[in-house]
């Protein structure tokens, strides 16, 4: 019994316990999206976060004591940002020549995101800190929290809500642009990245690296305009 306490309290306490579970969680949701050959279902975000999430309950830890390790995974997400400047520079041809178009369905995309989630959370007589919440729901998490304490959301929620959009978007942006019949790794890259910020544009880069390059292009753009444009678009519509 001392044994398996001693044990518990280890895994509480480590911050390996963070990062091993995250890697662990992600490696099996990988194997699962080879198997079912990338399925919009078999997405690798949504299965590792409900493997992980199924982990935590199962082993009694709460989010604080995991974050301890899984904090250092995030660290490095801002390396891992900066490098899609990488890909983007490989495509750069591309980008000069769309530039003006890309651009307008950046703001268009932000300004939409916005006035339909506090529209429809407001048709449905939601309370006013959860429509603030779901505001700034299409921009990366860092952004998209604190313009929610901004205009008085609640950035925890803010940041669910995030974690949301991006993987419906990154599980329907493709089977959505086929059935449009949007055969295009542009567009796929830009509609994705305006609509599913990072967790979209790490799917999208499975597909595509020049659809990578342009969702990681559109991520970036998408949150500064969301952060300039939410408080005035509330004001006007709350």
């Amino acid at each position: 019994m001392s044994a398996t306490v001693s044990l518990h309290d280890w895994l509480r306490q480590s911050p390996l316990t963070g990062i091993f579970l995250t890697l662990l969680a992600y490696r099996v949701a990988l194997i699962f999206s080879r198997r079912y050959h990338g399925h919009p279902l078999a997405n690798t975000v949504l299965l590792g976060a409900a493997l992980l999430i199924s982990m935590l309950l199962l082993l009694g830890l709460s989010f604080d004591e995991y974050f301890k390790g899984a904090s250092f995974i995030q660290f490095l997400l801002g390396p891992v940002t900066v490098a899609l400047a990488v890909p983007l520079y490989n495509n750069l041809g591309r980008l000069k020549r769309s530039g003006v178009a890309i651009l307008a369905s950046i703001v268009i995309g932000s300004m939409a995101g916005v006035i339909s989630a506090v529209l429809i959370a407001s048709a449905f007589g939601l309370p006013r800190e959860i429509v603030l919440s779901l505001a700034p729901r299409s921009a990366t998490t860092p952004i998209a929290i604190g313009v929610a304490e901004a205009i008085g959301g609640i950035p925890t929620l803010a940041a669910a809500f995030v974690i949301v959009t991006g993987i419906i978007g990154a599980v329907l942006a493709k089977p959505l642009l086929r059935l449009l019949r949007m055969d295009d790794d542009i567009v796929l890259g830009v509609a994705t990245g305006i609509s599913a910020h990072g967790i979209g544009t790490a799917r999208v880069f499975q597909i595509s690296e020049t659809a990578g390059a342009f969702a990681g292009l559109a991520m970036g753009l998408t949150g500064f305009v969301t952060a300039v444009i939410t408080p005035f678009l509330v004001h006007q519509l709350l």
